[in-house]
């Protein structure tokens, strides 16, 4: 019976890749986007369980919480009315699939059995997410503000070309 580390790691992990799989094959593009949260949730759950808790809350926190409403609200505000139906399996994706599915393994293979991976890993380093924290709200807050008025620039910059455009067709 596996341990509860190994349960919760497979359920992150499937979690992951069926979001990530929706969002490659799903034709609606807000669903699409849906599913890409669901892959970052999985990401941000694997960071939490390996210990490496600010990447997992910047996951949460940026590609959650700020990149994917930003695309929902570009995709809601500029699209159109048409819609475009097509087949969800092409021709060509069988052999797509199998030619990502060997470039995959060659990978695989390749970094299993690198000099790399049989050397023993390096001390961790002692930083906690307070320092982290500590160190963007002194020494990079003038960056973390910056960056929070490109996003909300990008946001406006959005809506008044959405805008504009339903102002034209009429």
């Amino acid at each position: 019976m596996p341990d509860e580390v190994t349960l919760s790691f497979f359920i992150l992990d499937v979690l992951t890749i069926v979001g990530a799989a929706a969002a490659l094959t799903l034709r609606n593009l807000v669903h699409c986007v849906l599913a890409l949260v669901l892959a970052f949730l999985g990401l941000a759950g694997l960071f939490l369980q390996l210990d490496a808790q600010f990447i997992g809350f910047a996951q949460i926190l940026v590609y959650v919480g700020a990149v994917a409403i930003l695309v929902v609200f570009a995709i809601l505000l500029t699209r159109g009315t048409e819609s475009t139906s097509q087949s969800i399996v092409s021709p060509s994706w069988i052999v797509s699939s199998v030619i990502a599915a060997a470039v995959f393994g060659v990978l695989a293979w390749t970094i299993q059995s690198s000099m790399a991976s049989q050397h023993p890993l390096p001390p961790q380093p002692e930083v906690t997410v307070k320092q982290i924290g500590d160190a963007l709200m002194s020494r990079f807050a003038l960056p973390l503000e910056v960056i929070g008025l490109l996003l909300t620039a990008a946001l406006i910059g959005a809506v008044t070309i959405a805008m504009q455009e339903k102002q034209g067709e009429k």
